[in-house]
């Protein structure tokens, strides 16, 4: 079984690893000319961003040559995951992907910008990862079929999320707009957490550019918390407790 992963604050990777198999980052594997996989099943780990899959999530479907009889998805979301499955099965579809199974785990949502890190860490416990997450491994093991539903009204209800939200907060240049605080020590840690090659390190500091992927790794794993939004919830930084700053550094460096 192979896992294909996209994480920013551990999450995706945790759940990922949970599932077990052999585990492949998204940000490593966008980086080949040519991204072939076959497996009896494939999976991918994903969070819900603005009520979809992240804008390289998307883009590794289009790429990826996948050939296998059991391909499943699965989402790490804090407060909704709305059209997110629609989003999916439509993906998998132009992918050539028999889609058999489809979950989510509810997790922290990272969105500083509305969620306040402090407070919906101290929601764990309510929500009951493991037990999630148990679920979904025997689920993957014995091979269920749990597919969403596609009608012409989730896809209505799909497209009017994409555009009341999605085209709203996933904005390639969204970096352009964060601050780096007198805290900044150039460490490099920034730079090297970010999936998309976005950040830079000059003499002058640090240096966002326009191919942000809104994951916000930056913010929440710069050791100095240096990197602001304008907009912030509340000053509490997030990692999942199971992943370390190494592993995200593997993942997107």
């Amino acid at each position: 079984m192979t896992i294909c992963y996209f994480t920013a604050t551990g999450n995706c990777l945790y759940v990922a690893r949970r599932i077990g198999g052999d585990l492949r980052s998204i940000p490593q594997l966008m980086r080949q000319e040519e991204i072939v996989i076959e497996d009896d099943a494939v999976g991918i780990v994903a969070p819900v961003y603005a009520v979809e899959m992240p804008m390289m999530v998307k883009s590794f479907l289009e790429k990826a040559k996948i050939t296998t009889d059991y391909f499943f998805f699965i989402y790490t979301y804090g407060m909704g995951y709305a059209e997110g499955f629609t989003h999916v099965a439509v993906a998998a579809e132009r992918a050539g992907l028999p889609l058999c199974y489809i979950n989510a785990v509810q997790m922290v949502d990272n969105y500083i910008p509305y969620f306040d890190m402090r407070e919906q860490i101290d929601t764990l416990p309510a929500k009951d990862v493991e037990g999630q997450v148990g679920k979904i491994v025997k689920d993957i093991r014995e091979r269920k079929i749990l597919k969403p539903q596609v009608t012409e009204t989730n896809l209505r209800e799909m497209e009017k999320w994409t555009r009341n939200h999605a085209a709203k907060i996933l904005k390639k240049d969204t970096a352009l707009g964060y601050t780096v605080n007198e805290n900044c020590v150039r460490c490099g840690i920034c730079v090297r957490v970010c999936p998309a090659n976005n950040i830079t390190l000059t003499e002058d500091g640090v240096r966002f550019s326009d191919h942000c992927e809104v994951c916000y790794a930056c913010l929440h794993n710069c050791p100095q918390h240096a990197i602001h939004m304008p907009v912030e919830a509340g000053q509490t930084q997030f990692r999942n407790e199971h992943v370390s700053l190494q592993d995200i550094i593997r993942a997107n460096e």
